[in-house]
């Protein structure tokens, strides 16, 4: 008996990816990577603690500084993509042109506070480097994980800043859930 192996399957054409797509799902990986490290920081540390009477020297530094980390890398993929919690009562109940503007004004709005948050931010990474500001068992100096959670900022800003051209450029359809993913 001779076996025929099925064809292979044909290759599908997926659409190229341009740069700000790359950019943005850099930062979407981040963002989760910075979950996964968090949540082995955790688990880790009370494993540790639980089952050996051990810590992680500076695991509660460690921790917050990456919680830090991960709100702002977490803004700045939320931010664009148009997932984070919102109150649609008025949206809902406007038209497609009213929508449209609701959205810029929102976008325009959110990237206004985030740029504002992210000078703000660039401060503390300053001051923290300038006081020299150190782990308490380790003596690790802190602004590096201050500076990580600023750059996260700093893509929020960039990647509202391209959710707002969009919008305004390449509206997507209002029957559509309100994220970008449409549009590409």
């Amino acid at each position: 008996m001779q076996y025929n192996a099925p064809p292979p399957p044909a290759e599908t054409s997926l659409p190229r990816k341009n740069a700000t797509d790359r950019f943005i799902e850099s930062i979407e990986w981040i963002a989760a990577a910075a979950v996964g490290i968090v949540a082995a920081n955790i688990f880790i540390s009370v494993l540790l603690r639980y089952f050996f009477s051990v810590s992680i020297p500076d695991s509660y530094d460690f921790g917050r500084m990456l919680l830090g980390i991960l709100i702002f890398w977490g803004i700045a993929a939320t931010s664009y993509r148009g997932t984070h919690i919102t109150v649609d009562l008025i949206w809902d109940f406007a038209g497609p042109r009213r929508k449209r503007q609701i959205d810029i004004f929102a976008t325009l709005v959110l990237l206004f506070v985030v740029s504002m948050q992210t000078i703000m931010l660039f401060d503390k990474v300053v001051t923290t480097k300038a006081q020299n500001i150190l782990t308490y068992d380790l003596q690790i100096p802190t602004w590096p994980f201050f500076a990580i959670a600023w750059l996260g900022d700093v893509s929020a800003v960039i990647l509202i800043a391209v959710r707002t051209v969009r919008l305004i450029v390449n509206p997507i359809p209002i029957d559509e859930p309100r994220n970008l993913e449409a549009t590409e």
